[in-house]
């Protein structure tokens, strides 16, 4: 039986999903499970590594009679597993929503200049508390035990390229922060934390086949590199073809645009061209996690929560939400913001607060769509999306209204595997390229905005910013007060 068919795997921040592929964009089978997250303190976000990895095999066992002949991995990044030399975890896994390493960043980020940013990266991008090289420092400073055993600092993607092939290996693209636009590692980053250099991987192109699966059903498959899960599920969604625009809704929301053109704009990520594609991004912190969030607090399921959505309209009642509940990236880039429902009244239900939360999440897109556009120079025309934020189509409606863009959603759902698939591909030579390998997306279902649903949100819109701004001060008082004051239980 030849071997023509491809295994695109996403490590996500909430489950693993993986997916056989053939070429022609037919799933022939799939595989998703969830793994948990533990949040312990203020600003404290781990995983165990190993649960990654271990269900990377159940799905590589789940697929041991498919003629395989590639897989691509991408995952979550600015996720960071310190590894003993022995290719083992030395501690829990420092989630990109983990925080403690802001007063570290601070201090590093106050050592470069904007000029040096823009000469790097192509933006003035903050060194945040989710930057590699403030959690290096982080764990010098507090875990000293740690840092001197640590051989690699690894992405989720990496410490499981580490345990199927035994090879050590990164990509740039994925390096955000400590790789420059010609995709090599900036000396005077590493210089900023002693011995930060000598902990990382080699860089290999995204596409490179970086070793084979050691053991197991599938053991001698080829395993490309891959990269991170915005950049695959980017370009996954549609990003090979430049001056579009993307639109990733999972943990967060994800919006990216493909252009050659950069205008070096603050709260903006913008990667190095690889594979002849130049992706701006910014990613929010907030945003299928903002609606889990609520249901867990409410008890209602998913479908709960859509059906109050469709069935309540904005009205006096509706509240304000702001999303930030672990702080934000783009475009602020405040890992010590935190969210609230602002207007509620006496009249405000359970379908008004469920309103609030969907439109809340569609807000900060568009608060962090309009210095993307800037960036790249692009504002108009359909948007692709992807993502399991665009199953309930009440939210992607709204998403339509508040962006006043029309949206068209992947039928496959999974643009993050279907882009490691695509990497896969190109990578043992059965696509050219991107530009050959997009003909895998396929589109499903399209939204077209409202006019008066869209003006009605400008309006709101343009409040949303003011209370994002004024509330981020109160926000950030309480957390102090609240951090400095003991209050002991009971009467």
């Amino acid at each position: 039986m030849t071997a023509d068919r491809i295994i695109g795997i996403d490590v996500g921040t909430t489950s693993v999903k993986a997916a056989v592929l053939g070429l022609n964009g037919q799933v022939h089978a799939r595989f998703s499970t969830g793994y948990d997250t533990a949040r312990s303190g203020a600003n404290r976000v781990e995983q165990n590594p190993d649960d990654w990895i271990r269900l990377i095999r159940a799905a590589l066992d789940d697929f041991a009679d498919q003629p395989v002949a590639a897989i691509g991995l991408c995952s979550q990044v600015n996720t960071h597993v310190f590894v003993d030399a022995a290719g083992n975890a030395l501690c829990p896994a420092i989630s990109w929503q983990d925080g403690r390493a802001g007063p570290e960043a601070a201090e590093l980020d106050a050592q470069i200049s904007a000029a040096q940013k823009t000469a790097w990266w192509g933006a003035p991008m903050p060194i945040d508390a989710s930057h590699a090289i403030a959690r290096m420092a982080w764990m010098a400073k507090h875990r000293p035990d740690i840092w001197e055993k640590t051989r690699w600092v690894m992405l989720p993607k990496d410490y499981c390229l580490l345990k199927l092939t035994g090879v050590a290996a990164t990509d740039p693209v994925s390096n955000i922060g400590l790789v420059d636009k010609d995709l090599r590692y900036i000396d005077d980053v590493l210089a900023l934390v002693p011995g930060a250099a000598d902990r990382l991987a080699p860089l290999v192109g995204i596409t490179d086949v970086a070793g084979q699966v050691g053991d197991g059903p599938l053991a001698g498959c080829a395993v490309v590199a891959g990269t991170m899960d915005a950049w695959a599920g980017l370009v996954g969604t549609g990003a090979a073809q430049d001056r579009s625009t993307i639109y990733l809704s999972g943990t967060s929301e994800i919006l990216g645009i493909s252009s050659a053109t950069v205008t070096p704009t603050p709260g903006v990520i913008v990667f190095p061209v690889a594979q002849s594609i130049r992706l701006h991004a910014a990613p929010t912190q907030n945003g299928g996690d903002a609606v889990a969030w609520f249901s867990q607090l409410t008890g209602l399921s998913m479908a709960a929560i859509e059906h109050h959505v469709a069935t309540t309209p904005r009205s006096g009642a509706t509240p304000l939400f702001l999303p930030q509940l672990d702080g934000e990236r783009a475009p602020l880039w405040d890992a010590d913001l935190r969210g609230a429902f602002l207007g509620v009244g006496r009249q405000t239900g359970m379908g008004d607060f469920a309103r609030a939360v969907y439109e809340g999440v569609a807000f900060s897109a568009r608060h962090a769509l309009a210095p993307l556009q800037t960036s790249a120079d692009v504002a108009d025309g359909v948007i692709s999306c992807g993502g399991g934020g665009f199953r309930a189509p009440t939210w992607a409606q709204i998403r339509a209204d508040v962006l006043g863009r029309p949206l068209r959603t992947l039928a496959a759902g999974e643009p993050g595997v279907l882009g490691a698939a695509m990497l896969a591909a190109i990578g043992t030579g059965a696509f050219a390229g991107f530009h050959q390998a997009a003909a895998l997306a396929r589109y499903e279902r399209h939204y077209h905005p409202d006019g008066e649903k869209t003006a009605l949100y400008d309006r709101v819109f343009a409040i949303y910013k003011d209370a994002i701004a004024a509330h981020g001060d109160i926000s950030k008082r309480l957390t102090r007060a609240v951090q400095d004051t003991e209050i002991p239980g009971g009467y």
